[in-house]
């Protein structure tokens, strides 16, 4: 089972996924944001045609910790998703995903105006592949 990410946004959401093995987040497509409902079914058959055993939500946080009003707009968008679909939420500290994605975009040589249409998805790669490499075994390379 893959894991999807979603960078939550109030005009885009950036999505990711990773392999099968958990190991690669990939950046996969922006949903538009509203109308919420069209967003919600697009998330949900992302769920199911991409065999998602796990749904990762950006949760935006302040640089010492705590949670602004974005945060706020999060944890309704995920109490929004739970009803939508069947597969288990979590979120995730998303601290800089957006300012790293950029960083990435720009060092590529990507325009200003394409940048818009990927910093969203890139963002969701760099928070699924942060939450991935917690959860990967801790091994020692053989040789």
């Amino acid at each position: 089972m893959r894991v999807l990410a979603i960078d939550h946004g109030s005009k885009r959401m950036g999505i990711a996924l990773s392999d099968e093995l958990k190991v690669i987040a990939q950046p996969l497509e922006y949903v538009p944001a509203e109308p919420p409902a069209r967003c919600l079914a697009r998330l949900k058959e992302l769920v199911q045609e991409k065999e998602v055993g796990l749904v990762l939500v950006g949760m935006p946080r302040n640089m010492d910790g705590s949670y602004g009003p974005a945060a706020a707009k999060v944890r309704e968008f995920v109490t929004a998703l739970r009803a939508a679909i069947a597969a288990p939420i979590r979120t995730w500290d998303e601290r800089l995903t957006s300012v790293q994605a950029n960083r990435l975009l720009i060092q590529g040589g990507v325009r200003r105006q394409r940048r818009k249409q990927k910093v969203d998805k890139m963002a969701a790669a760099i928070l699924l592949q942060s939450y991935l490499d917690s959860i990967a075994p801790d091994v020692m390379p053989q040789g």
